[in-house]
């Protein structure tokens, strides 16, 4: 009998201190859950401003965004070109930047002044891959569309054998046409040419007239105004010349 009541006395402290150590396991767990439902998710630095507010910090230093680079209206870009300052203009000025808006506005939207500067680009190799054959085909949509700077390039370019075999039968009515356009260079080359053979004498008394009437400042071009009109006037008659100076508007 006291044997018997030995055991179920051991049985019951067991139960008991079973019992306590889950009660201590549950209690750690839920100490672990509540720790872990506090602590912060991040370990950003946490800064505060002025006013004491606390503010997340970066974590990286914002990169400072490039220039962004208008594309060129074409009054400008036509500027550009007549004073031949355009391929310096996309590779060393806007670091080739705009290539493809040129590409779509010339291939595309087919615009003189774009057309005959891709054209340019890809004949020299500016910017993009030479491709010479197309850069001169494309200057020749440009001129077909009447843009005087391709008309008075392409006609340098056949007189003087540059990218296309030497022409200058070629050369002299797209010269012409440009000098009739009103580019002044190319006033200026197409009298030029007349005084070395090439055109004919009916071509004289225009090549004049555009001569006389050229709005210029710069003192040499005056001179070379006056010096390529007396060479003209002295290959037509007196007459004929006092007829066209009286044709002058200023």
């Amino acid at each position: 009998m006291t044997r018997l009541c030995g055991l179920l006395w051991l049985c019951l402290s067991l139960s008991v201190q079973a019992a306590a150590e889950e009660d201590t396991v549950g209690e750690s767990v839920t100490e672990k859950v509540n720790r872990s439902t506090v602590e912060p998710a991040s370990t950003m630095p946490i800064t505060s401003d002025s006013a004491g507010v606390a503010e997340l910090a970066p974590s990286e230093p914002e990169e400072e965004s490039l220039r962004a680079i208008p594309l060129y209206e074409e009054y400008e870009l036509l500027e550009w070109i007549n004073a031949n300052r355009h391929l310096d203009r996309v590779r060393d000025q806007d670091n080739c930047q705009l290539v493809q808006d040129i590409e779509a506005r010339a291939e595309v939207l087919r615009l003189p002044a774009y057309q005959f500067l891709w054209g340019d680009m890809l004949a020299w190799g500016v910017c993009v891959p030479q491709q010479s054959r197309r850069g001169v085909s494309m200057m020749w949509k440009a001129a077909d569309q009447g843009l005087p700077a391709a008309l008075e390039q392409l006609g340098r370019y056949y007189y003087q054998g540059i990218l296309v075999q030497q022409n200058r039968e070629r050369a002299a009515p797209l010269m012409q046409e440009a000098a009739g356009l009103g580019l002044e260079k190319a006033q200026f080359t197409w009298a030029r040419w007349l005084l070395n053979g090439s055109g004919s004498p009916l071509d004289y008394p225009q090549a004049y007239l555009w001569l006389k009437e050229v709005v210029i400042t710069d003192k040499k071009q005056h001179q070379e105004v006056d010096r390529l009109s007396a060479a003209l006037a002295a290959k037509m008659p007196p007459s004929k010349v006092k007829e066209l100076n009286s044709r002058l508007l200023f």
